[in-house]
């Protein structure tokens, strides 16, 4: 799989007319109208509601619409998302969907969310772990502990010395 190239502008928009921004955190954004939102009948209880409207919201957002996430962000977000990334090179994105509630306005507002947690843990950058040695006094106290284990076994047995 090829990494996306970080993109400054989102595909079909001019700089004067881009429209609205999408602020999905840690620095990232995606224009609105490059969320692709469709619904369908969703699935589960609701009786003839669920059987006759179409509530379920399905996101669906290519990762060279979302604009501020690097090369190692890209990565880390292919982990994150997991089973929501779909495609591949120019292809690659998100498909979110949520059925959780009736109404379709809830749903799309759930969807958005997911995808702004999801990107927002892909912009974050893992900390790096750093050895540290002990110090002398937690070394110290480990072999003072030890010892005390160790006489208070050997006074258990039978044919101490």
């Amino acid at each position: 799989m090829s990494t996306p190239k970080p993109n400054p502008t989102p595909r079909g928009s001019n700089d004067a007319s881009s429209g609205a921004q999408l602020r999905l955190g840690g620095g990232c954004s995606v224009a609105t109208n490059a969320l692709d939102f469709t619904f369908v009948r969703g699935s589960g209880p609701g009786g003839q509601h669920v059987n006759k409207t179409s509530t379920k919201a399905v996101l669906r957002v290519l990762f060279t619409d979302i604009i501020g996430l690097d090369f190692a962000g890209f990565e880390r977000l292919r982990t994150i998302g997991g089973s929501h990334v779909v495609g591949s090179d120019a292809e690659e994105a998100l498909l979110i969907s949520d059925h959780s509630t009736r109404s379709q306005a809830d749903n799309r507002d759930a969807c958005t969310a997911r995808l702004k947690t999801i990107v927002s843990m892909a912009a974050k950058r893992p900390k790096i772990r750093r050895k540290t040695k002990p110090t002398r006094g937690s070394v110290e106290r480990r072999i003072d502990a030890k010892k005390r284990d160790s006489e208070i076994k050997r006074t258990r047995r039978t044919d101490h010395d």
